[in-house]
């Protein structure tokens, strides 16, 4: 018979492979969809869309090297939870549960919807991809990535790495091809580079929103934190892991982005519904199949390091005792299956709905909320417990620059050009008030979920 230590999270991920999953979900959907959003909120400005996006790259490595000490401190699955708890209380930590419990499967949805677009626009030439079929096709990739991430921890580390693969090749082509445009000299190419500063510079509220498009490209640095009771020495693995990939990827979205505007206009941009693929009709056309495959690769990938890392939380949060204790369980495969399936269920019901820009700029807000909540956490727990064992110990400059950049994001958009849409995801957040205090402040049970939890 099995024991119960066979039925553990295991610490199998290393510096190589923690980095190949870093990298595979940072690159993801972002640099596919971020170009469009981030020119849109730059008043088509070439200087300040690129400028935007290398102020991006520095406010993620600040933003993570800080983070990063959460998994550190606390080197167990779900870290930013558990730190959350023990730093700003039950209810904070419960907010961050309720809201992920509908954040990471939109932000699924949203990456599924991109994928499905871009695998089925080589059969659509010269017009636009139906909604049926695209919405289809995102349901079967969903419930694909569940399929997978059951199979544990292994299966999804030898699929990140051949992934990783793939989408380098693809963005390392087309990094190179702009360099080579550029350096050709002509002068269309060229053109928009010099008079990059010419056009209408935005105000406040837009740059904030051009960051929140930015940052969505490399959001996922904080998936070490969420896996880190699955990783080898993480006080060493989780700074040295975030420094290399960050690096590379800040590299990449620039070249990326430079190589997009050497061939495209920002109109075309704009007008495009896949710009990797618009690029590689103006550049090789007969060569749109290859940009397809590289591109969705990167997306699967990045989508499958999401579902992978997102369930670990549920699973923290129901050993807790703050979420139905089902979740907790685990297959044969180390892995919280009942998680990843209601991961996958939530999702599927969120693909209905398709702006993908607009769930962008939610799955931000949400997201630099949190981080901010997280960074004054970290500053409380450094003055209330200051001998807790941190074998890594981020500069408070960084953590006061990453609090000063959260309540940019979050409070620019609200004052300067305030949209219903950010006062929804107030009231949600606040919603799970009806839940916390019945079921959570007052341990209200119910025999019925008892009995549901023991049936399945």
């Amino acid at each position: 018979m099995k024991t119960r230590g066979n039925f553990q999270l295991q610490r199998v991920i290393g510096y190589f492979h923690g980095t190949i999953i870093l990298f595979s979900i940072i690159i993801g959907a972002g640099i596919f969809l971020a170009p469009k959003g981030v020119l849109k909120y730059s008043s088509l400005n070439v200087g300040v869309s690129l400028s935007i996006w290398a102020a991006c790259a520095v406010v993620s490595m600040v933003a993570a090297l800080s983070h990063a000490e959460l998994g550190t401190t606390f080197p167990r699955s779900g870290a930013q939870y558990y730190f959350l708890k023990r730093s700003l209380g039950p209810f904070i930590s419960f907010s961050y549960i309720w809201v992920n419990l509908f954040a990471s499967p939109a932000g699924t949805a949203a990456r599924s919807l991109l994928l499905a677009g871009y695998i089925i626009h080589p059969f659509y030439p010269g017009c636009s991809v139906p909604e049926m079929p695209k919405k289809c096709l995102a349901l079967a990739i969903v419930w694909c990535l569940g399929i997978l991430n059951a199979r544990g921890v292994k299966e999804v580390t030898w699929f990140q790495t051949l992934s990783t693969v793939v989408k380098m090749a693809v963005l390392c082509f087309i990094s190179l091809t702009g360099i080579v445009l550029l350096v050709r000299g002509r002068k269309e190419n060229l053109a928009r580079f010099e008079k990059a500063f010419v056009a209408e510079v935005p105000d406040a509220s837009q740059i904030a929103e051009a960051f929140l498009q930015g940052l969505y490209a490399y959001s996922g640095w904080g998936v070490l934190v969420r896996i880190a009771g699955e990783l080898k020495n993480p006080g060493e693995n989780i700074p040295k892991c975030v420094i290399t990939a960050l690096t590379l990827v800040a590299l990449i979205y620039l070249l990326v982005n430079i190589s997009y505007l050497a061939v495209l206009t920002p109109k075309e941009i704009m007008s495009s519904d896949a710009v990797a693929v618009t690029w590689m009709d103006k550049v090789i056309p007969s060569m749109q199949w290859a940009i397809s495959i590289g591109v969705s690769s990167s997306i699967f990938s990045s989508l499958n390091c999401t579902v992978f890392s997102s369930s670990r939380v549920l699973y923290v949060a129901s050993q807790e005792g703050q979420l139905p204790l089902i979740l907790s369980t685990l297959n044969v495969h180390s892995c919280p299956v009942v998680a990843v399936l209601q991961m996958t269920i939530l999702a599927s019901f969120i693909i209905i709905p398709s702006d993908l820009i607009l769930l962008v700029n939610y799955v931000g807000f949400i997201d630099w909320l949190q981080l901010g909540l997280m960074m004054t956490g970290l500053l409380k727990l450094r003055f209330q417990e200051p001998d807790l064992p941190r074998p890594y110990k981020v500069r408070l400059p960084f953590v006061f620059g990453t609090i000063a950049m959260s309540l940019f994001l979050v409070l620019t958009p609200i004052l300067k050009s305030p949209n219903m849409h950010y006062t929804y995801v107030l009231l949600f957040l606040f919603s799970g008030l009806l839940l916390y205090f019945p079921f959570i402040h007052f341990n209200l049970n119910c025999p019925y979920f008892n009995k549901i939890t023991c049936f399945l």
